[in-house]
């Protein structure tokens, strides 16, 4: 981690999600992948949040400046216009739930208490518009 302080609260965090958890654990398997899964879960967490609260790193792809310097090819950035318009072309919640996990990087938690919705169904949700984009944009 850059930051020491910030591997502090991944082990806080880990911690507290281990005590919350500890009842799932079986006996019947091995404790060290079990305690893994959750650390690379709260880890990834972490670095979820702390990339999306990056709000003065983010640039549109109207931004000829920012075009010029950071896409190694310009030419690619229509592409980056026809993701744009094919997001526009979904239902506003559904466009919501997408852009919040895949592209802000909020857990399926998150983003299923921000919209009033269950878990399972916010990544069904996302699965399916992943598709959906996909069949868009190729045509």
């Amino acid at each position: 981690m850059v930051n020491p302080d910030w591997a502090d609260d991944i082990t806080q965090e880990v911690l507290i999600s281990v005590h919350k958890s500890l009842k799932t654990f079986s006996g019947d398997r091995s404790f060290t992948p079990w305690l893994m899964a959750i650390i690379n879960f709260r880890k990834t967490d972490f670095l979820r949040k702390h990339y999306s609260n990056r709000g003065d790193k983010q640039a549109t792809m109207n931004d000829a400046e920012f075009l010029s310097s950071h896409v190694t090819n310009p030419t690619h950035a229509g592409e980056y216009k026809d993701i744009e318009a094919a997001l526009e072309t979904l239902p506003t919640k559904q466009r919501k739930v997408f852009e919040m996990m895949r592209i802000q990087g909020y857990t399926a938690q998150e983003v299923a208490n921000e919209m009033n919705m269950s878990v399972s169904a916010v990544k069904v949700s996302a699965h399916r518009t992943a598709g959906k984009l996909k069949n868009i944009l190729d045509g």
